[in-house]
């Protein structure tokens, strides 16, 4: 039984090993921070590269608490706090990396600048598992490529969890909207108001179709690999391309043809350096009025998974030990 002065938390404690629900100290919030009750925390393919070690960009010392999403209610806030009080509800994106403490715990000290009220029309789950791609979607579309109404937007990947965040952002800001996905993700991205491209057309026949041939203003990648090449070449002239899995090693020579730019979204950088925090606020709060007024929803996942099923929810992520592969996000529930 957890006392006051304790919580429980899902702690890993080996490189893709188990989580194990243990008794650990309960934070303090200091000043800047709000200790949150974390009601719901948001899984991403990233928490689970995290927890394999195979993301050295983001790495977090074992043993650990993961989790980079939550959503909650504040509990008490520190010094310097004023944007928030006891009893409000908020989300925000805010560790587990780099030694920050995750959201797989029943309490969380968050730095303040990193949330924001949440929606008022989407439960916990649903907020819990949008910071993390809604940053990463409007950071690419808005704060990169600047986009503007009327013009075309291509979405790589716009059934996934970064893709129907920057297929709804680009909706919201009048763009006209494509998106490439596989099966049933067509009429998914079709549902929210997007053309649908079957991803396995080859590039050309898709710009012929769409674009007369001439390309689209603003491509957003959310894969990498081939698909951020194939953008190099579905970008109009003077266009831009925005990619948040441009690891690789790319030929230039199709964008520079075009005298397009690129432009690369590292989300974590915030966290990491203890730099732009109070952006992702602001944006989290725009994402609140967006969500509120309809113009943006989570594509949640069914299955509940409670904070002792961690580790099925991250099987259900990668699609693992039997689970079949998340659609839509997966969220914790903690509370």
């Amino acid at each position: 039984m957890t006392t006051t002065s304790s919580m429980l938390a899902a702690v890993v404690e080996t490189l893709d090993g188990p989580f194990t629900i243990r008794e650990i100290a309960r934070p303090a919030p200091r000043a800047g921070e709000v200790l949150l009750r974390v009601v719901a925390a948001g899984t991403n393919p990233l928490d689970t590269k995290i927890r394999a070690g195979q993301a050295p960009h983001a790495h977090h010392a074992l043993p650990a608490v993961l989790g980079m999403d939550v959503a909650g209610v504040v509990e008490s806030v520190g010094a310097d706090v004023s944007t928030f009080a006891p009893g409000d509800e908020v989300y925000g994106f805010t560790g587990g990396v780099a030694g920050l403490p995750g959201s797989h715990a029943q309490y969380l000290a968050a730095d303040a600048r990193l949330l924001a009220h949440k929606p008022a029309n989407l439960s916990m789950r649903e907020a819990a598992v949008l910071p993390l791609v809604v940053i990463t979607a409007w950071e690419g579309l808005i704060d990169r490529a600047r986009i503007a109404p009327g013009q075309t937007v291509l979405v790589q990947g716009g059934g996934g969890g970064v893709g129907h965040a920057a297929v709804q952002i680009a909706l919201a800001h009048g763009a006209r909207v494509f998106a490439t996905a596989f099966d049933h993700d067509l009429a998914y991205v079709h549902s929210l108001g997007a053309v649908p491209i079957d991803a396995r057309r080859d590039v050309e026949s898709y710009v012929a179709e769409h674009t007369a041939g001439r390309g689209f203003d603003v491509v957003y990648d959310t894969l990498g690999g081939s698909v951020l090449d194939a953008s190099f070449k579905a970008v109009a002239r003077f266009g831009h391309v925005v990619s948040c899995l441009g690891w690789g090693t790319h030929a230039l020579a199709p964008l520079s043809f075009k005298q397009a730019s690129y432009s690369g979204v590292f989300t974590l950088h915030a966290l990491l350096a203890d730099e732009g925090r109070e952006h992702f606020g602001k944006i989290l709060a725009t994402i609140s009025d967006l969500a509120e007024r309809g113009r943006l929803l989570p594509r949640l996942d069914p299955r509940a998974f409670s904070l002792a099923e961690t580790d099925a929810a991250y099987d259900a992520v990668l699609g693992r030990n039997g689970a079949k592969r998340q659609q839509g996000k997966i969220a914790v529930s903690i509370g």
